[in-house]
């Protein structure tokens, strides 16, 4: 009787206990480094689209467009308020946000002194916005990425740690009901009863608890694979296609502004364009996130973006040779005008497009974080309860032989 008690305990404390600590993972993935992940990759995305939106503008003489502007101003508060979520969430990497804290104010101060500049006719402008996407670039934005790859890390293994098996409470619950079958055997052969209620009651309760842990995890785990399936993993990658266009859109620009020695920006240009649809139609980032699209629209939605990617390096073929050609003024309108066919049409196009897919994969894999959270309801209130009823069966159970034998 004292195993059999000793050993329902361990197996009630073991459920609870695990299950506790696995509903906790769960409720973390959602509400603290998922939170954190879309607030570092908000962050990132919004930098690498000032930057590219501080180049663009820099092309128009004098004044540039009011929704290039405010565009601009938009990105840096979106910035200042996603490093903000995740200083005051807890972000692992401290560093990189008090990286970003501090050089942040830099680059913006860099931008409008080669804003002011280019207002009033002066070449030295472009050496300033060409500072600033140095910084942008070779500071900002890797520790940006350093962040995102921390918090990403940080949901891994949080959905990870939901989705384990709980192996301890089900091996000890089922070495319980061995045990409970073994016990009740051996009283029928001593005492000629058939059934003692007690233990009965208490096998069925260990029964129950060892199904309802083992189901419970199965349902966690596939809800927690679906998220990651279905959400994390197609987000990951539209994320780091959107930021690769970003990036491409800010090259273009950058080429132009060197006027004849932005070689390194086109090559990058070609490297970026290049990272988003391969030759080989599997390995690029849009073919990639093709192939792992489970929802038609998503699908659909990656089929035009990569139709605007090829549409766009037809025309920054057009646009290198006009430039190349000594038409400036001509490439210029190509890169930033408003017709169907200019770049920062089928950029904008494409960005919303991207934005659009991203959008639609997040709400899955919320959808699929909140199902594994849920699935874990009940489990420590119900845990404790048959813990109760299966000990208090045990101790009926051979109290009642303890009785007749004294």
């Amino acid at each position: 009787m004292l195993v059999l008690l000793l050993a329902g305990l361990l197996a009630g404390i073991a459920w609870v206990i695990g299950s506790s600590q696995r509903s906790s993972s769960a409720g973390g993935a959602r509400t603290g480094s998922g939170e954190l992940a879309v607030q570092a990759q908000e962050l990132y995305r919004a930098l690498s689209d000032a930057d590219a939106t501080a180049a663009i503008a820099f092309l128009s003489s004098g004044v540039e467009p009011a929704e290039l502007r405010t565009r601009y101003q938009s990105d840096v508060s979106a910035a200042t308020a996603a490093l903000a979520a995740v200083a005051n969430g807890g972000a692992s990497d401290k560093t990189a946000i008090q990286q970003i804290s501090a050089q942040l104010p830099v680059y913006t101060g860099l931008v409008e002194t080669a804003r002011s500049y280019n207002r009033q006719g002066y070449p030295v402008g472009s050496a300033y916005l060409r500072e600033a996407s140095g910084l942008m670039r070779g500071q900002l934005l890797p520790a940006a990425q350093r962040l995102y790859d921390s918090e990403t890390t940080a949901l891994k293994n949080e959905r990870d740690a939901a989705a384990s098996l709980p192996w301890l409470a089900l091996l000890i619950g089922i070495g319980l009901v061995v045990g409970l079958i073994r016990a009740q055997v051996r009283l029928s052969r001593q005492t000629h009863r058939t059934i003692n209620l007690g233990l009965l009651a208490a096998t069925l309760v260990a029964v129950v608890m060892v199904m309802w842990n083992g189901i419970g995890w199965a349902a966690v785990a596939t809800h927690i694979g679906a998220a990651n399936r279905e959400g994390s993993r197609q987000v990951e990658l539209l994320a780091k296609a959107r930021i690769a266009a970003l990036t491409a859109r800010g090259d273009e620009a950058l080429t132009l502004v060197a006027r004849g020695s932005g070689a390194a920006f086109e090559k990058d240009y070609v490297v970026q364009l290049g990272a988003l649809v391969n030759g080989d139609n599997r390995s690029g980032l849009l073919n990639r996130a093709r192939a792992a699209a489970t929802d038609g629209s998503v699908r659909a939605s990656v089929d035009t973006a990569i139709s605007d990617v090829n549409a766009w390096l037809a025309v920054h073929k057009k646009l290198r040779a006009a430039d190349d050609g000594g038409d400036f003024p001509g490439a210029v309108k190509l890169a930033i005008g408003g017709e169907t066919d200019s770049a920062a049409t089928i950029f904008n196009r494409l960005d919303g497009v991207l934005a659009q897919a991203i959008h639609a994969t997040s709400a899955v894999s919320d959808k699929r974080g909140a199902e594994a959270a849920g699935a874990f309801g009940g489990q420590t209130g119900g845990g404790v309860f048959l813990t109760i009823v299966l000990l208090a069966g045990i101790g009926v159970g051979y109290q009642q032989r303890i009785a007749e034998y004294r």
